[in-house]
């Protein structure tokens, strides 16, 4: 089990420090971190805790997961890596060429004008 936690149900008005407070309850907490949205900055009610050892973080799952916080239900589970994302960015893939959004710049035999 790794040491990375991640936490979701978080009532909106947890910050960071909230965060690490609830944890440290359970041992050393090396980071936490409550995920907001990059465009209103206003929470998205999960986040992610980095306690100092795989044992103490099992104990804060064990301890936390299924509890309420400020009338929610706290999910507390080892955190996942983050999955690959495809689409974005670079490349296109098999969309037929290049072009802009509508295809008026050569977008490969479609939406020609």
């Amino acid at each position: 089990m790794g040491n990375k936690l991640y936490v979701g149900g978080l009532p909106y008005s947890v910050t960071g420090d909230r965060l690490q407070e609830i944890f440290a309850e359970h041992g050393t907490v090396e980071s936490a971190s409550v995920v907001s949205d990059k465009f209103t900055g206003q929470s998205r009610g999960f986040g992610f805790v980095e306690m100092s050892s795989s044992g103490e973080a099992q104990k804060a799952i064990d301890s936390l997961n299924g509890t309420q916080l400020d009338g929610r239900t706290l999910t507390v589970n080892e955190a996942k890596p983050m999955a690959k994302r495809e689409g974005f960015g670079g490349g296109g893939g098999n969309r037929g060429g290049g072009g802009g959004r509508g295809g008026r710049e050569g977008g490969g035999g479609r939406n020609r004008w």
